[in-house]
């Protein structure tokens, strides 16, 4: 069916009428506090409001296996989510269109220290026309639409000439099984739409992410005979120094890219965590730093995991101290390819 501007119209009219609707319920979702592996509340939530729309309700598992499998697949960990995955499925009485699958994810990132907040983090206040709560914007406000997108569609006696997937998922914060695990179970369609909160752009393409962590063992002494140890800490920091090396060298790398030469920096190592030590006055045994690096669309994350082992074993090998000592690295979640996607795709 062609949108001439007296329907385009009337659902736009339809999107207002219902937008008050839409705002409680994403305040509902934000009230969940649902950080990595505290999903089930919010996916119960999500679950009933497809099913009160009539929805096929496909409510599933990960699958460590099929996962782990799958070279996209993210490194799971003992703090990988087990909340479930829900899909609502819209089937048309006559398929006549073209499938679309909604995605969008509900887990959110710790809300950090909760006085540096002018509101409690899941609590959500609407200021100038702002929503403030933890996923409010990433991405439950995306979740919140696909649902009332259709809903539009309803309440002008319209819907969907082909079948539409709502896919409601997990994990994409830390490792992207849970976008992963909706293919692993079959859903295909002809186009998908994932509303984040890209200023309202098309993304034609973005770069990879690795997360990874290094671990350096020192030699603990009094700090009185601190020339007789050896400071984990100070030699994880000697070891940021050369991974920010890499970081210059794949972001030189941007030049290759039409779609990134124009971009100062792409490529971002970010030292996301960083502890060690067990107390002030001995010299710190230990210290673990976890990070997350980017990768350029054709770089290949095993690549790239490669090129940061090779870099922190290189380096190593120069330090007096590491060249007998050298860090521990684990990839801990994410291990996915950047991409661009051809112009008309």
């Amino acid at each position: 069916m062609a949108l001439d501007d007296s329907l385009r119209g009337k659902i736009r009219q339809a999107v207002a009428d219902r937008f008050g609707a839409q705002t409680e319920f994403l305040q509902q979702l934000v009230r969940f506090p649902s950080t990595r592996g505290n999903e089930h509340t919010v996916q119960d939530h999500m679950a009933r409001a497809m099913l009160e729309r009539g929805y096929t309700l496909d409510r599933f598992a990960m699958d460590r296996q099929e996962i782990e499998a799958h070279p996209g697949g993210g490194e799971i960990s003992e703090l990988h989510s087990e909340a479930p995955i829900v899909v609502g499925i819209h089937r048309p009485r006559k398929e006549t269109g073209r499938s679309l699958i909604l995605q969008g994810h509900v887990d959110v990132v710790p809300p950090g220290p909760e006085d540096m907040w002018t509101t409690r983090p899941f609590d959500p206040v609407i200021k100038d026309g702002w929503m403030h709560g933890r996923g409010a914007g990433d991405m439950k406000a995306g979740v919140s639409a696909n649902l009332f997108a259709l809903d539009a569609l309803r309440a002008v006696g319209l819907q969907p000439a082909a079948t539409v997937y709502v896919q409601s998922v997990v994990e994409e914060e830390s490792t992207g099984n849970g976008a992963l695990m909706t293919h692993l179970r079959g859903y295909k369609a002809d186009a998908a739409l994932v509303p984040e909160p890209a200023s309202e752009n098309l993304t034609r393409a973005n770069v990879g992410v690795l997360w990874f962590q290094f671990e350096v063992r020192g030699i603990p002494v009094h700090v009185a005979s601190m020339g007789e140890g050896a400071n984990a800490i100070d030699a994880a920091y000697r070891v940021v120094g050369a991974l920010r090396e890499l970081e210059t060298k794949w972001n030189d790398a941007r030049v290759d890219h039409a779609l990134f030469s124009g971009v100062a920096k792409p490529i971002n190592l970010n030292l996301g965590k960083i502890e060690g030590g067990d107390w002030a006055s001995s010299v710190p045994a230990w210290c673990k730093v976890d990070c997350r690096i980017s990768i350029l669309p054709g770089a290949g994350a095993q690549e790239a995991r490669q090129e940061i082992e090779a870099c922190i074993a290189d380096f190593a090998r120069q330090d007096r101290f590491l060249a007998n000592n050298p860090p521990r690295v684990t990839f801990n979640g994410f291990v996915s390819d950047g991409y661009e996607l051809k112009p008309g795709s």
